[in-house]
């Protein structure tokens, strides 16, 4: 059995509110010869939740077969200083030989962005160990943050991250990427097409075992879970609502928003401005409570702001939850693949059109159970025709194994 160290800062244990891409890939990457440890921060992202004990540096858990490592980070709210010093708490503390000096020796490390110092952190333990190191892109640094307005083009930053993710991509000898079109982003910096792989996001189907079709009511649930940031795009959601409530004749539907992040309060905020009776906001809810949650729903609604980003696509886990709960969508988003649209699975409207949103709205409340059902249905079979992590762990083995070969012919970095 071959071993991976996977270095995913924010990774999250199975039923955990967040991420569990890395967990569900692990669990059947065993069936591909493949045995991966997940290294991962001790602070919960989403939460606020430190895993460690005050006398804990560090600490190594098997869950449902997976081994991970939890590593100290320092609690932090919100996107500033704090959250940066995590990042590179944890950069140092995977960097330490104490830290991974039990787990069995790697025959290939993959550092996994969102941010880039925990791929950096794997491209150093590759070439300690002397293996093959793997990038996973989860999200485009800095240009999702150029696009996002939060970092300038000619901020010295914007400089050394562009350094920094052009060395990550050179000394790869397989980038794995999160959104279809992100080869169009990588090439361009002079790396071979035939080097980087697209592995999306997938589902967990044992979660959505049978989903059964809503329960009869008078009420539409129009539904909404994840994070409440600023790509997100909510308030758009919340104008489209106050649209069908100022227009009259559509107090039968309702908008559940069920989460947290940085921008829940000012949506609060503008719900209560807009005395919406229409709209709801829920806590968060762990990953394994989803499927009941879903089973609510008579569809949901899916709504990015319109970012450059997304020419190179998106990957979300929350869409291909509500895909896989066999419920029919409402996608507001402008991106360079359509999941809903290739499935059949609802109505596509053009982001930041609150008007246009709320007739959306209307059109799917007005359509048969029936109608609605077979959209569901349609939804169901495209995730576990494309989206089961199963199929997903075979070709991320067979990544790994091109990755091992490549390295054994001594092919040099880029």
């Amino acid at each position: 059995m071959k071993h991976v160290w996977i270095l995913n800062h924010y990774a999250q244990e199975p039923g955990g509110a967040g991420g569990t891409r890395h967990f569900h890939l692990a669990e059947y990457l065993k069936v591909h010869g493949w045995q991966a440890t997940i290294i991962a921060a001790s602070v919960d992202h989403g939460t606020g939740l430190q895993r460690l004990n005050n006398d804990e540096q560090f600490r190594h858990e098997t869950l449902r077969g997976v081994p991970f490592l939890w590593l100290r980070t320092p609690q932090y709210v919100g996107n500033g200083g704090g959250r940066i010093s995590n990042m590179l708490a944890y950069t140092r503390q995977v960097l330490k030989k104490a830290s991974t000096q039990a787990l069995p020796r790697p025959d290939l490390i993959i550092g996994s962005s969102v941010h880039p110092f925990a791929a950096w952190a794997g491209a150093r333990l590759a070439r300690r160990h002397n293996v093959p190191f793997v990038f996973e892109v989860r999200d485009l640094w800095p240009q999702t943050l150029i696009d996002m307005g939060r970092l300038k083009e000619s901020s010295p930053m914007t400089w050394g991250l562009r350094l920094l993710e052009r060395w990550l991509y050179r000394q790869a000898a397989r980038t794995i990427v999160l959104l279809p079109h992100a080869h169009e982003y990588i090439v361009p910096l002079g790396i071979p097409r035939e080097k980087v792989v697209w592995i999306p996001n997938g589902v967990d189907l044992s979660l959505f075992p049978n989903p059964a079709a809503p329960a009869p009511s008078e009420d539409f649930t129009l539904m909404y879970f994840g994070a409440h940031g600023q790509a997100n795009g909510l308030d758009n959601v919340l104008n489209a609502m106050n649209e069908l409530q100022r227009q009259g004749g559509n107090e039968h539907i309702k908008l559940r928003l069920i989460g947290d992040g940085p921008l829940k309060p000012q949506l609060q905020q503008q719900a209560a401005a807009l005395a919406l009776r229409n709209v709801s906001f829920e806590p968060p809810v762990p990953k394994s409570q989803i499927p009941v949650l879903a089973a609510q729903a008579d569809a949901f609604v899916f709504n990015l702001i319109d970012a450059p980003v997304l020419r190179y696509g998106i990957s979300s886990n929350k869409l291909f939850d509500f895909l896989a709960a066999a419920r029919p969508i409402i996608f507001s988003c402008d991106a360079s693949n359509n999941p809903v649209q290739d499935a059949k699975a609802g109505i596509t409207v053009k982001p930041g059109d609150p008007k246009a949103l709320a007739e959306a709205v209307k059109q799917m409340a007005s359509l048969s159970a029936l109608d609605r059902e077979q959209m569901g249905r349609f939804g169901r079979l495209y995730v576990e025709q494309n989206h089961s992590f199963d199929q997903l762990a075979q070709k991320l083995a067979q990544t790994l194994n091109t990755a091992l070969e490549s390295s054994s012919r001594n092919e040099a970095p880029v």
